[in-house]
């Protein structure tokens, strides 16, 4: 166990480290209590990313292990750098038509103008990771081929929809335009942009990643090198973007505890990096196959928070009712998938008895 989260370990020490001086230099004294908040959100964010670990593990499996090392090291670069820093101020820096030079001064200098000008984005934010969400949890379940049900009287049902082309997109985007008709009348046409892009977004990768699933055959036997180099290319910007949706609304909620983005990028940097090694644990481990209905937890975990992210355009959603969604769906789930086994083993033992009685 310990030797999965050792980079972790290293990270959160290196991140105490960081935070504290961080305190000190923008509060003399403010240390300890920039260490505090960094942990705090450290944790907040693997109580909010468990479904998350699930459903990268999921694609992980299917890697190879260079692409899983730098999903360890360039994901976790890009999970931190990029999304929990400069993520946020490109945003703010396109809605406010302000240069991210002038953004990042303002976000080092004055946290409470910055946190301001990321409040104004917030719906086009949420909404482009609600959308993303969206497509995922509805390819998942709108699949004829899958036979293993959890919640057998809706999934079963959903199973057969993948029949009707195109109807993950016209849920989708019929749920956009619900959402947009509650959204104020000057940020309508950046969400219903956001919306949309999430959708495509979500269609180019989904589309590449089946694309070469289809041709691996052909492809491995033309050049083996090239087509593993693409796959994990792929996969990777997949697993990239299902985290960025995930942390959407982390990043966002984060500034009610801090409204400091050094503190808030190292301590959700530091849950990242426990989220990203208790998916490789769950790889090595196989614990997907050892529990049937994890998947399925974690994908309706996903339909759940892509909901509240929509919802949290137009009225605030509490952090702790977004991760406890997620946590019961994926606890249920696990409580399910260990019944099942213990059924599983009672009858196996019952059919030698079976054998001999007869």
């Amino acid at each position: 166990m310990f030797q999965y989260f050792l980079g972790s370990y290293l990270v959160t020490i290196l991140g105490v480290i960081a935070a504290f001086f961080w305190g000190n230099h923008i509060h003399s004294g403010a240390g300890l209590e920039a260490v505090f908040i960094a942990l705090v959100l450290g944790v907040l964010e693997v109580s909010l990313s468990f479904d998350n670990a699930v459903v990268n593990a999921m694609k992980l499996e299917k890697m190879s292990k260079i692409w899983e090392r730098r999903f360890l090291t360039w994901g976790i670069i890009i999970a931190v750098f990029g999304m929990r820093f400069l993520f946020p101020i490109l945003v703010v820096s396109v809605f406010a038509k302000i240069s991210m030079l002038e953004v990042l001064k303002i976000a080092l200098s004055n946290a409470d103008k910055y946190a301001y000008y990321l409040h104004q984005t917030h719906a086009p934010i949420v909404t482009f990771g609600g959308m993303f969400l969206i497509m995922l949890f509805l390819n998942y379940f709108f699949n004829h081929k899958k036979e293993i049900h959890w919640i057998k009287v809706i999934e079963k049902p959903l199973s057969h929809l993948d029949h009707f082309r195109g109807l993950q997109i016209v849920i989708a985007l019929s749920m956009l335009l619900v959402t947009q008709h509650f959204i104020p009348t000057h940020e309508k046409a950046y969400v219903l942009i956001a919306g949309i892009f999430g959708v495509i977004t979500y269609l180019v990768i989904d589309g590449f990643t089946h694309f070469l699933e289809k041709h691996e055959a052909e492809r491995l036997s033309k050049d083996t090198l090239n087509a593993a180099k693409n796959g994990g290319l792929i996969s990777f910007i997949y697993l990239e973007l299902i985290d960025a949706s995930f942390s959407l609304d982390g990043v966002l909620g984060a500034f009610a505890l801090s409204k400091d983005i050094i503190i808030i990028a190292i301590g959700l940097g530091i849950g990242a990096m426990f989220v990203r090694s208790l998916t490789v644990m769950l790889v090595e481990k196989k614990t997907l196959k050892q529990f049937l209905y994890l998947e399925h937890g974690a994908h309706w975990a996903i339909g759940a928070l892509a909901c509240l992210m929509l919802i949290s355009t137009v009225r605030e959603v509490p952090e702790v009712v977004t991760g406890l969604i997620g946590l019961v769906f994926i606890v249920a789930a696990l409580a399910s998938s260990i019944f099942h086994n213990k059924k599983m083993e009672r009858l196996l033992a019952e059919k030698p008895e079976e054998k001999v009685n007869a």
